[in-house]
């Protein structure tokens, strides 16, 4: 979750949805089984294998023990640091709990192991610590059993949605369309837990959750596309290594910006013999073009359109023909998009009044917008224009990570120069309910603030590297590791009501890999009818285990 356009990032970061911090206690059903200490899932390292291993200086391991506050190690910012803070990166064991839940009538016995891993300079001293949370199935053979890395994106936000809403074995309680519920906030069991067909590894980026480098200069290294990329790299290079995961079949699963990380990673592994069987990619932002709109760059317009169109159906501002079929509807706004719209932007100011008054009343009957409105854009609609204009008569603003979402400006319909209504049903449910489970079920004790989305700091030091003088792009890496892995297999997941990551954006990237028929094939896409974070509607997020499950039985997990 979590996706910004380069031009919106800095102005935009903290005031949307995933930039946004929240937090107070919420209560949440414990219902989780905590199982005997003796018994240790086979795909993780025993205390005593551990220590037989372990380097000199190393912890011995406690990691059966859910430690006291004043047994962990503190993470915060060490006394007298003043504007240079730092981060004790010393290592300590994981945590590891034990738990059971019944999916599909199957009982699952898993462990969970919550803690951080090093990152380490050359001559081996730690430069930083990532922090996971890994599911794993009790009495599984570790070298068959698929493994799954997730997380989220931004950049700047912790992969606390895909784990607490999609794929981990709790979620928070929504309603059933996924809209905010009544506090106090609880947790549930996830009937649609990706558990039962791969052990599962939440990873946050740096600077979020409780991933820190020891000080702000170390931290700069990672905040960067580059550097972002390599940090993952060597977590998933270190957790193989550490919990003996070399021979599982590997796949990744990145949301929103993550996708952007996933096909960075999967092309930098490639070359150092790490394959994965399966990529998916939710809501995905690899090429930039289709979605930054600059006074050089139409691209992105067109490719909204249809996203535009889903959003006025769901709220009933499309006539009356096109209403009564979205599907329908969908497919006319597709084909007019890419055709005669674009067409008339690539004229620019040789439009004829003729033409440009036909484009204007197509795109008015297409997006639910007035006419009047869309001449005075010069028929370029982009994200704050159509969330802010198209339900103004009922002064409200619509979602742009969902559209589905709506909700009056807190400053006022015209005072606010943007404002997604989505943060507020969803931003505090996740918080306070993931703050509580992590120190009470997973019994991570520490005063460290978990955080959902990086500080200002991270906001004003983030670059993309050698792409600033143009758009990033990683569909190459993504390319790259499919030409060079000719069984990878990718499952592109999409949103209908998504104005963050438009569904037809992902569709043009992914039409423009420049791959034959022979690798192209190795990719599919699921749709949903939900927004940027499609998991949310308790039924997408159904389907979307579902299509989950095939795809990796496609891509060779096989049967669990």
């Amino acid at each position: 979750m979590r996706f910004f356009s380069i031009r919106m990032a800095t102005a935009m970061m903290l005031a949307m949805v995933l930039a946004l911090t929240a937090g107070a206690a919420a209560q949440q059903s414990d219902s989780s089984q905590k199982q005997s200490d003796e018994r240790k899932s086979k795909n993780q390292p025993s205390a005593k294998d551990r220590d037989k291993d372990k380097k000199p200086g190393q912890p011995a391991d406690k990691s059966s023990e859910a430690k006291t506050p004043d047994e962990q190690k503190s993470d915060g910012p060490k006394p007298g640091a003043g504007d240079k803070e730092e981060y004790d990166v010393s290592e300590a064991a994981p945590v590891v709990t034990h738990h059971q839940m019944t999916v599909d009538g199957r009982l699952l016995k898993y462990a969970a192991t919550t803690g951080r891993l090093p990152i380490k300079r050359g001559d081996g001293k730690i430069q930083a610590e990532m922090f996971f949370v890994a599911y794993s199935l009790e009495g599984q053979d570790a070298g068959k059993r698929p493994l799954t890395f997730a997380f989220n994106g931004g950049p700047g936000s912790a992969t606390i949605w895909l784990h607490m809403g999609a794929l981990g074995p709790k979620r928070v309680a929504m309603k059933p369309e996924g809209f905010l519920p009544p506090a106090p906030y609880h947790i549930e069991d996830n009937p649609h837990t990706l558990l039962d067909k791969s052990d599962l590894v939440f990873v946050d980026a740096m600077g979020t959750g409780f991933s820190r480098a020891a000080n702000l200069e170390q931290s700069k290294k990672y905040w960067n596309v580059k550097g972002d990329i390599e940090c993952f790299s060597e977590f998933i290079r270190l957790y193989l290594t550490r919990y003996e995961r070399w021979n599982s079949p590997l796949y990744l699963f990145g949301e929103s910006y993550g996708t952007t990380r996933a096909a960075g990673v999967a092309g930098y592994l490639a070359d150092r013999g790490i394959a994965f069987n399966g990529i998916t990619l939710l809501s995905i932002a690899l090429s930039f073009q289709t979605l930054d709109d600059t006074k050089v760059n139409d691209l992105p317009y067109p490719l909204l359109i249809p996203s535009f169109t889903m959003i006025a159906g769901y709220h009933h501002k499309l006539p009356s023909d096109l209403s009564s079929d979205l599907a329908k509807a969908r497919q006319e706004s597709e084909h007019w998009a890419a055709t005669e719209y674009a067409q008339a932007l690539d004229k620019g100011d040789a439009l004829t009044p003729d033409a440009r008054k036909k484009v204007v009343e197509q795109m008015a009957r297409y997006t639910g917008l007035s006419p009047q409105v869309i001449d005075d854009a010069n028929l370029r609609i982009d994200v704050p224009k159509f969330t802010h204009n198209l339900l103004l008569d009922q002064k409200l603003r619509v979602g742009r990570l969902d559209g589905r979402f709506t909700g009056p400006d807190p400053q006022g319909v015209l005072d606010t120069p943007f404002y997604d209504p989505t943060q507020a049903g969803i931003v505090p449910p996740y918080t306070s309910v993931f703050n509580h489970y992590v120190r009470t079920e997973l019994g991570y004790k520490t005063d460290m603030p978990y955080s959902v989305f990086a500080d200002e700091e991270f906001q004003a030091s983030w670059t993309w590297g050698s792409n600033e003088g143009g758009f990033p792009n990683t569909s190459s890496a993504l390319r790259e590791a499919i030409v060079k892995e000719p069984y990878l297999k990718v499952l592109v997941m999409e949103g209908y009501y998504d104005l963050a990551t438009p569904y037809f954006a992902a569709n043009y990237t992914m039409n423009h890999l420049d791959l034959g028929g022979k690798y192209r094939s190795n990719i599919s896409f699921a749709t949903y009818d939900a927004g940027h974070m499609a998991y949310l509607p308790i039924d997408s997020l159904k389907k979307m285990k579902s299509d989950q499950a095939t795809f990796m039985d496609q891509a060779g997990a096989g049967s669990q």
